[in-house]
């Protein structure tokens, strides 16, 4: 079994900061892309930044570079999401995915968070 629990949501005013971090857990033996995505309400969910285990790290959307950063802790099977001034149009759940191969197991499935919420408003 293979959890990922993301962490760090929470309100901010707009120009405010928030680091977000997403844990694995469980039977691992290795894990490939580490990534983030976000959801608003009546909007498609959208890939915002990925991390490999080479050390690459790629911002996809637009609308944050520049202001988002990702990082990963390969000990800790952890991925980080830091958010800088952060605008209302940031508002959104963020949700936390990453490619993972159990110990035993002779494939990589993927596997999602619950979501945290991220709410931007004065």
């Amino acid at each position: 079994q293979v959890q990922l629990v993301e962490s760090g949501g929470g309100l901010v005013q707009p120009g405010g900061s928030l680091r977000l971090s997403c844990a694995a857990s469980g039977s691992i033996f290795s894990i490939d892309v580490m990534a983030w995505y976000r959801q608003a309400p009546g909007k498609q969910r959208e890939l915002v930044a990925s991390s490999a285990p080479g050390g690459v790290m790629a911002i996809h959307a637009d609308s944050v570079k520049g202001r988002f950063t990702i990082s990963r802790d390969n000990a800790e099977n952890t991925v980080y999401l830091q958010m800088n001034s952060l605008k209302p149009e940031d508002t959104a759940v963020y949700v936390c995915g990453a490619g993972v191969r159990q110990t035993h197991a002779s494939s990589t499935n993927y596997y999602w968070g619950q979501g945290t919420q991220v709410t931007v408003s004065s």
